[in-house]
């Protein structure tokens, strides 16, 4: 028997007629001081993420293509990052399709290595789905994955982003829910644009990811 079997022989042999301690968790402690009513939840969640340097335009599914259009019109962009094999960027494309669009739509399908001076130095704007939203704390929660790198919300310096109000939670207990099981091994839990402040406390945006947020809340129920 090798060392570390007799370790764990010893460990198990001193639980022999023991019985485990009833787990005391009580989730109201951190789930019943911030439940909203449903209709709450929508102008909370904007009401914070606003607050903190985001835009938050209210939408409807048949809708949104057109304003994240004319939104990307306004700022004079002509090149977004998409995801073409979701559902929203392949919605957003046949929108750019059926207008004639300008607009150039860049898809992540290289590894890193074979245009990361492209996406760091000439992608102004990405276009991502999210898996949350966080109503406590206005928080977005956004689920990296092969068709949406973790590089797509992080990089460019615009990050626009589809959520829909159904799918906002009142706060990150009842958000861990609903989350894919097994667990992701990676999670975003976005709260508005990135920004720091120096030693003399002066507020800067865009120092460690996008210098702008933009959220498109859809609101069909």
């Amino acid at each position: 028997m090798s060392a570390r079997e007799k370790i764990l022989a010893s460990l198990r042999q001193s639980l022999e007629g023991t019985q485990p301690l009833a787990d005391p968790f009580d989730a109201s402690l951190v789930d019943k001081p911030w439940r909203y009513c449903p209709a709450e939840r929508v102008t909370r969640l904007k009401e914070l993420m606003t607050a903190v340097h985001s835009e938050v335009h209210l939408t409807r599914s048949a809708e949104w293509p057109q304003l994240l259009h004319e939104l990307l019109t306004q700022r004079q962009i002509n090149r977004l990052l998409t995801a073409p094999s979701t559902t929203h960027g392949q919605a957003f494309s046949a929108y750019c399709q059926i207008q004639d669009s300008s607009l150039k739509l860049l898809a992540y399908d290289r590894p890193i290595e074979e245009w990361k001076r492209e996406l760091f130095d000439d992608v102004p704007a990405s276009f991502t789905g999210t898996l949350a939203g966080i109503a406590a704390t206005g928080t977005l929660v956004v689920q990296p994955s092969p068709a949406e790198p973790r590089l797509m919300s992080l990089v460019p310096p615009l990050h626009i982003a589809l959520l829909k109000a159904s799918q906002i939670y009142d706060n990150l207990y009842q958000a861990q829910q609903a989350w894919p099981r097994p667990m992701p091994s990676n999670l975003l839990l976005i709260s508005g644009p990135s920004k720091t402040a120096d030693i003399e406390q002066v507020l800067a945006y865009g120092a460690h990811g996008p210098k702008d947020l933009i959220v498109l809340l859809v609101e069909d129920a």
